[in-house]
């Protein structure tokens, strides 16, 4: 709208559109009905009406963000909360099978762990995310040119990108480690370098405890194949020699019968998942042979469940009256240097030949010499 000098109503000083603009705010428009002072105006509209702008918008940003900070936070925590309590299916007879069930409640705690650790990477992920966007944004608000501060950012994170590579492997390891499950806390592990339980995990570094107490922190990006000793179940094998001529189907049985008594003990059958079995003759020698027992366990019970077997196995030899297999012969000798160190003449191997056990069924004890 122009005046007939040709200047327009909104240049004249004497205006509410000359001193607040063509949009003028509340603050502005109240100073002007009230006061009609172009000073008293421009006070309130720029030390008062401005950063009261500034700060509303400001605020607005704040809470969109935390608003959208809690929606995903929330969104999150509902997944891997039910991917923590996840179930299996059961049969449609009502009963789930006993070794996917037992290996289920094995699990369990393991699959809450990870969830939470995946859940809290992704909430500081998302953190990070919307609080990044909402401080630029604060930052436009306040008239500062992010373009710059941008494109600033992206060339240091490319700088950092190529000087710390081993730490991006090192991250990207450990979270697809964590993701794909390859071991949590409390499993056995052979990482390469150590054999151990998993002590701690983190995106960065492995720490292990080996048999000797030995503390292990491997970094993740090293670690290019990891065997799992206790992921899902484990397996007990009792390799047991017998001598060379007893009957094998007869050891087979007797090897059965006691690892069956074994499995029906209710203490021991919530250990062993399935019906443990007998696969034969592992090794032949000229005096002995080797049979194989078998029994799949829950994870990390192997070794308890190894030793009850070999002394149910040798209590049931023994009372069948199968002889223990091993070496007729032990030989005994002096090495010759200790003897030349101490001034003596080399002393010779001697052999001493072990008796056979008396066969009382075949060959009785004679009596008295007539």
């Amino acid at each position: 709208m122009f005046h007939a000098t040709g200047f327009r109503i909104a240049d004249l000083p004497d205006t509410l559109t000359g001193n607040c603009g063509n949009s003028p705010g509340i603050a502005c428009r109240l100073a002007w009905d009230v006061t009609h002072s172009p000073t008293a105006t421009q006070v309130v509209k720029v030390y008062l009406a401005g950063p009261v702008s500034q700060a509303g918008r400001i605020a607005f940003v704040l809470v969109l963000a935390l608003l959208v900070r809690f929606i995903f936070h929330r969104l999150i925590n509902k997944v891997t909360e039910r991917a923590a309590t996840a179930t299996l299916a059961v049969t449609p007879n009502g009963r789930a099978n006993k070794a996917a069930a037992t290996i289920q409640v094995a699990g369990t705690e393991r699959r809450e762990q990870r969830a939470r650790a995946l859940g809290s990477i992704l909430r500081s992920a998302i953190s990070v995310i919307v609080f990044g966007i909402a401080a630029l944004t604060i930052l436009s608000i306040l008239g500062f040119n992010v373009a710059p501060l941008l494109a600033s950012t992206a060339v240091l994170g490319v700088a950092l990108g190529f000087g710390a590579q081993n730490l991006v492997r090192d991250y990207l390891a450990g979270l697809l480690m964590l993701v794909e499950d390859h071991y949590g806390v409390g499993d056995t592990v052979n990482a390469g370098v150590a054999t151990g339980t998993v002590e701690a995990m983190s995106l960065l570094t492995t720490t292990l405890r080996d048999v000797n107490g030995v503390v292990w922190h491997i970094r993740n990006g090293t670690i290019d194949s990891v065997g799992n000793e206790s992921q899902g179940w484990s397996r007990a094998v009792i390799d047991y020699p017998v001598p060379y001529e007893e009957d094998l189907a007869k050891i087979r049985a007797l090897m059965e019968q006691a690892a069956n008594s074994l499995y029906r003990e209710r203490g021991w059958k919530k250990l062993i998942l399935e019906k443990p079995e007998v696969w034969g003759a592992q090794g032949l020698s000229g005096r002995e042979v080797t049979m194989r027992l078998v029994a799949k366990t829950a994870p990390m019970r192997q070794l308890e469940v190894a030793r009850e077997l070999r002394a149910r196995v040798k209590a049931t030899l023994d009372a069948a009256g199968v002889q223990p297999a091993g070496p007729d012969t032990i030989v005994i000798s002096a090495p010759s240097a200790i003897a030349h160190q101490a001034g003596e003449e080399p002393v010779a191997a001697a052999v001493i030949e072990a008796e056979p056990a008396p066969d009382t069924e075949k060959s009785p004890a004679p009596g008295p010499t007539p």
